[in-house]
């Protein structure tokens, strides 16, 4: 929230779903925020990253197990954050219809329901991930050392996940209320404890446990527990026209219209999460300096991610605050406004990955044992800058469609490019070319792989933008 510029309730939902304020200046206040807040996440990852390489180098072998698992445990990070998607998506669009409405003892019980849920969901996790990671592991071509180093580091990232949870849930009902900033100022919150204990834990400074790589995330789910405790203390106070009320009952009819948004939404993006998986097993086969090579581009390649992921939240929000205003056409405006303003600012960050990817690559492979990752993977990063305006699409226009509540639609366009598209692409063009006799010449390695990954951005990022140019969300209810 441009809290700052607006500070009352009631004034603030009326800027955001007044016709006669400039759209971009909307999306701008909810975005900017919301765009900090995303590159402190990226900050934690490359730290994270950088811990490992620059800390917990034995010798060159375990320093490819590492980066491999850490590669893994990027991709269970994102399944953590598909799987957040089956509370924050109805939490965001409930509230922010009901706040556009003015009705907000209403969009105060709705953070009620949505904690609750998010620490049962929260729960559920992490004990099935904690049971089934180690027959996973194996199936995603994980063995020896780095399965070993992959369970512990994931056994860390879920034991206090119920609290992740819990925090996602709190400034996702936070952001539907128009309210940026304090998601904000949690995360750098959480940012500032990151960085001290991961390093501390991995290395066992200052006398406390030497846990070693799996301290890394050890320290990041301490530091999101932290964060949850802060949004919760936030929310019983009041904040944005939303407070706790830890009391309240379970309404069961709340309940049902927050999964009846957010069930689609989580299948969408467990669904993605399966298909990173399959995908991420494709790759291990190629050996382990792809995989390590893999995992270091896409923490690069979050820096347009994540910017597309502010403006989805800008997308998001002011779709459902315009929607429950009764202004469908001031929202159909603030997406376009929102989708156009991001994927400028990702094909910017594109720019940087074309120009600039050897030397990015140089930052977590300084030695010269490490040549070959960087060799293999510094293309790749060439190749995804020109993504990245149906990236943007595939972030921002989701987003504006979760917003109005149509998230049953955008499942189908997953299954194409992930299933239909990426994966038999991977398979084709993801093989070593000195390996394979079977038309070697398709044979292309890690980059191979990034094609495919390519071609099913641009397939769903053009679909999601006829989706959402057909207007058929906006007859949606929630």
């Amino acid at each position: 929230m441009a809290g700052s510029v607006i500070s009352d309730p009631v004034d603030k939902t009326s800027f955001y779903t007044d016709p006669s304020k400039s759209a971009v200046l909307k999306v701008f206040f909810l975005a900017w925020p919301a765009l900090i807040l995303q590159f402190l996440h990226l900050v934690i990852n490359l730290w994270d990253r950088f811990i490992a390489g620059r800390y917990l180098l034995a010798d060159s072998s375990s320093h490819l197990s590492i980066q491999t698992a850490q590669t893994t445990g990027q991709y269970f990070s994102w399944l953590i954050s598909s799987y957040s998607v089956l509370v924050t998506v109805g939490s965001t669009a409930l509230v922010a219809r009901f706040v556009g409405a003015g009705d907000f003892k209403s969009a105060s019980k709705v953070v009620h329901q949505s904690l609750i849920l998010a620490f049962a969901f929260g729960v559920l996790a992490s004990l099935l991930a904690i049971f089934f990671i180690p027959f996973i592991l194996p199936l995603i071509g994980l063995e020896g050392m780095a399965a070993n180093e992959a369970y512990g580091f994931l056994f860390n990232s879920f034991v206090l996940f119920p609290f992740q949870m819990v925090e996602a849930a709190g400034i996702a009902c936070l952001v539907g209320a128009g309210n940026t900033l304090t998601g904000l100022m949690v995360l750098t919150f959480v940012t500032m404890l990151n960085i001290p204990l991961s390093y501390i834990f991995a290395t066992g400074v200052l006398g406390f446990a030497n846990l070693g790589f799996s301290g890394i995330a050890f320290g990041t789910s301490l530091s999101h527990f932290a964060g949850s405790g802060l949004v919760l203390i936030l929310l019983l106070r009041g904040n944005s026209s939303l407070v706790w009320h830890f009391l309240e009952k379970i309404d069961f009819e709340i309940v049902t219209r927050l999964l009846r948004i957010s069930l689609p939404a989580g299948v969408d993006s467990l669904s993605i999460g399966i298909g990173q998986f399959i995908f991420l097993a494709i790759i291990n086969n190629l050996g382990e300096a792809a995989g390590g090579a893999h995992g270091i581009a896409l923490g690069w390649e979050a820096l347009g991610y994540l910017s597309g992921a502010a403006f989805g939240t800008a997308a998001i929000a002011l779709v459902g605050l315009n929607l429950g205003a009764g202004l469908p056409n001031e929202a159909s405006k603030c997406a376009w406004t929102a989708y156009f303003l991001g994927a400028v600012f990702m094909s910017i960050m594109g720019m940087i990955f074309f120009f600039f990817s050897e030397p990015m690559f140089l930052v977590f492979c300084p030695d010269p044992s490490q040549a070959e990752i960087v060799r293999i993977g510094a293309p790749v990063l060439r190749l995804i800058a020109f993504a990245m305006p149906f990236l943007a699409s595939c972030i921002i226009m989701t987003s504006a469609l979760r917003g109005a509540g149509d998230t049953r639609v955008p499942v189908i366009f997953t299954w194409i490019g992930f299933f239909l598209l990426r994966i038999p692409a991977a398979l084709l063009f993801a093989r070593n070319p000195s390996e394979d006799i079977f038309m070697p010449e398709l044979a292309f390695g890690l980059l191979g792989a990034w094609l495919a990954m390519f071609i099913d951005l641009f397939a769903r990022g053009v679909l999601l933008i006829y989706r959402f140019a057909t207007g058929k969300w906006k007859l949606v209810k929630v």
